[in-house]
């Protein structure tokens, strides 16, 4: 009995999805690897590739020295430390009373929230800039990290979590004497955990890359983060020296990569129990 001839199927939309993907993921990557290969070897070598090439840390200890990366650190630390701790705070006291409490005008104002979603933050840098000049923060973390304490995507995402926890556990919390912000604290927020990671990581990340408006409103290494500081040692000003810049770039961008690479698991768990595509 003849078999009927296999034949080889070159339209598969799974192998063409796969081939699409592996081709985004080396576009995406070439960038970091050709960073990684200037910054280890000598400036000559910028240029061209050489497998035998001499590896050097130099770079990086010139790099350190010919900026305050120290102070950029520091105020890159703060500045997202700060922002996390007010959104945090701000966001759970907001979504707990949307999600529990009715009062007048709750459908309009958690209206307004939400339009805060569609608004870029573009938009409003002319309008920030005024304010924090009539309040004489210009040039301060405060300042940088000030418009965004209060984030209407926390908001919406732990309002959605508290509504689905039972009020089954809030009741048998109340027979327990517990107040409204016991029962916060102890009940809701305890099962908003991985919520509470997903939106760590998105801030943390968001905050620590953020440049346009930090160079807006800082002018002094004492309030300017390491994207305004990078941007400014990297300025033309400072002549071009690519194994020297990709050094920088590399010590600015390592807490976060050396973040996900330890806790990738933890990242992607956070994420899907979160429910964030």
């Amino acid at each position: 009995m003849k078999t009927a001839p296999t034949r080889l199927v070159y339209n598969d939309p799974g192998r063409i999805d796969t081939l699409a993907a592996w081709m985004l993921a080396l576009l995406w990557i070439l960038p970091l690897v050709y960073t990684v290969w200037t910054a280890f070897h000598p400036s000559e070598y910028s240029t061209r590739f050489e497998l035998l090439a001499p590896l050097t840390l130099d770079n990086f200890s010139r790099a350190w020295d010919a900026a305050p990366f120290a102070r950029y650190f520091l105020n890159t630390t703060l500045l997202v430390t700060l922002i996390l701790c007010s959104q945090l705070l701000l966001s759970t006291l907001a979504a707990y009373a949307f999600a529990r409490y009715d009062f007048p005008g709750k459908g309009l104002l958690f209206a307004l929230v939400l339009v805060q979603l569609m608004i870029m933050p573009d938009i409003l840098l002319v309008e920030n800039y005024k304010t924090m000049a009539r309040l004489g923060l210009v040039d301060t973390l405060l300042a940088v990290g000030l418009p965004y304490f209060a984030s209407a995507f926390a908001i919406f995402l732990l309002r959605q979590t508290f509504l689905s926890i039972p009020k089954e556990l809030v009741e048998a919390a109340r027979v327990e004497g517990a107040s409204a912000l016991q029962i916060l604290w102890r009940v809701y927020v305890p099962l908003a955990k991985p919520i509470y990671t997903a939106f760590a990581l998105v801030s943390v990340s968001f905050h620590w890359n953020n440049f346009l408006w930090p160079v807006i409103i800082t002018n002094s290494v004492t309030s300017r983060p390491l994207t305004v500081g990078l941007q400014v040692f990297s300025s033309t000003d400072q002549g071009v020296d690519w194994s020297i810049i990709t050094a920088a770039t590399l010590m600015t961008s390592a807490p976060l990569l050396i973040a996900f690479l330890l806790f990738q698991r933890q990242f992607v768990q956070s994420f899907m129990r979160a429910g964030i595509k």
